[in-house]
């Protein structure tokens, strides 16, 4: 139990003040600072990864790209849905980030990108639960890498990326000031 606890704090979920002996640990808040960091880093990580998936061969990326198409078009289509399951909208956003990480990443990166966006999911499902109605934006940010991926873009895909990352951070960063920030108060 101790060991899965520090795990948990060394992953930055929950807290545990240092200078108590017997501490009670407590779920690390959602703030907009946190969610604008995590956002940033996973941006970086997997801008990498989307630059070095423009740089496959031309029938690998074109082979990426019709996928991320497809996901991108089944994320947009579930959006406008009413009523839409929002794990299930988690789950077509992570593939399409997930794909192209995948596709461009080397063990070292993948490995980061493993330890750091676990820690952004919680920020990523907040997104798409109070932020529904700008998942189309995020669509169309997914465009732009799924269309630098395809052209073989390297500069391209990897700022498409930090940029659709660096946006979401913005869109919630706002929505945590207007609802609060959650677990610490």
């Amino acid at each position: 139990m101790r060991a899965a606890l520090q795990r948990l704090q060394q992953e930055g979920y929950i807290n545990a003040p240092a200078d108590a002996k017997q501490s009670r640990p407590s779920v690390a808040p959602l703030t907009q600072e946190d969610a604008r960091e995590l956002f940033f880093i996973v941006g970086e990580i997997e801008g990498l990864a989307a630059r070095w998936a423009a740089d496959l061969p031309k029938e690998s990326r074109g082979t990426l790209a019709e996928e991320l198409q497809r996901t991108n078009e089944a994320y947009l289509s579930l959006a406008r849905t009413p009523g839409a399951d929002s794990n299930e909208l988690f789950a077509l956003d992570t593939h399409f980030h997930r794909r192209y990480t995948e596709a461009g990443a080397g063990p070292r990166l993948l490995s980061l990108h493993d330890a750091i966006k676990p820690q952004a999911e919680r920020y990523i499902r907040l997104y798409i639960a109070v932020l529904t109605e700008e998942i189309a934006t995020s669509v169309s940010e997914h465009q732009v890498i799924v269309d630098a991926i395809a052209a073989g873009t390297p500069d391209g895909a990897q700022l498409a990326v930090q940029s659709n990352w660096r946006n979401a951070a913005g869109r919630l960063y706002r929505a945590i000031r207007t609802a609060g920030e959650r677990g610490s108060w």
